[in-house]
């Protein structure tokens, strides 16, 4: 039998606190929710007092916090949460506007799991929890995914084409270029969303593909997601990344529901701003 992220059975109806001083913001996601995921039990809280008193009543499988909250830092409430035994492995998720700022400063700190930018949307929120609590089992899309190392490459393409994504593997930079120019050529961005490491054979990094595809190129993010795979700890270096254009970083060595849950989320907010693009060309 399988099970979610947190460990809970995928049969038992998810649990998801939503910690947010604005009562507008609580009642917003837990509508959403509740639309998205059937059976879902929402619990809102406008306090960390409130919500570490939550907390100690039962486990939850995801937890979204606001960075700002009305008795403390959502930092600190983080901390808290992860250090609760009950909650030992529950994804929490910081969901703010000011989240680039601190993504940038890197500044989430090491008990976040992940972070959301409200100025995706509350749908979008519904479809990122959701890849969380209840996993997809198979996915449609193109992956570029740019690897030197043939066995780290093999068990990753594995992991993707496990759940059905089409993987399109080089070895450097120089190569992925390739691939993107000719198939720009063609009238094609080349993939759907780009894997990526940042130190690969060749003179080119991946930092260099990342620019490349942002100010070359001319991609935004939505147009084409890139994920960042990398090893360097350095803040400084993960946000030199950040703003040269990554969607998101995965650090390795790659846990592989994160890596699925970051890639199809990417996937899935690139496809809704597509089709926001579209529909609003044709209005």
């Amino acid at each position: 039998m399988s099970t979610n992220i947190s460990g809970r059975l995928l049969t038992e109806a998810p649990r998801v606190l939503v910690v947010d001083g604005s009562r507008v913001v609580r009642k917003l996601i837990g509508r959403v929710l509740n639309e998205e995921l059937p059976g879902v039990e929402v619990v809102g809280c406008d306090t960390g007092a409130e919500a570490q008193q939550v907390l100690g009543e039962g486990a939850f499988d995801f937890v979204t916090i606001a960075l700002r909250l009305p008795d403390m830092d959502g930092l600190e409430l983080a901390k808290v949460v992860r250090e609760s035994a009950a909650q030992a492995y529950v994804p929490i998720v910081v969901v703010s506007g000011d989240v680039d700022a601190r993504l940038y400063r890197r500044s989430l700190g090491e008990h976040v799991t992940d972070y959301f930018d409200k100025a995706l949307g509350f749908q979008a929120l519904a479809e990122f929890i959701r890849g969380y609590v209840s996993p997809q089992v198979s996915a449609e899309g193109s992956v570029l995914y740019v690897e030197d190392s043939r066995v780290v490459a093999l068990a990753t393409r594995r992991m993707l084409e496990k759940i059905g994504l089409t993987v399109r593997h080089v070895v450097s930079v120089e190569d992925a270029i390739a691939l993107l120019e000719a198939d720009r050529a063609l009238g094609w961005i080349g993939a759907d969303v780009v894997l990526t490491d940042v130190s690969l054979k060749g003179e080119l990094t991946g930092g260099d593909l990342l620019e490349h595809i942002r100010n070359v190129f001319g991609y935004g993010k939505g147009r084409l997601p890139v994920l960042v795979m990398t090893g360097d700890e350095n803040p400084a270096n993960q946000t030199a990344l950040i703003r040269a254009g990554a969607n998101d970083l995965v650090e390795k060595p790659v846990e592989e529901k994160l890596l699925i849950t970051k890639l199809l989320f990417q996937l899935r907010v690139a496809r809704h701003l597509r089709e926001r693009e579209q529909a609003d060309q044709d209005a």
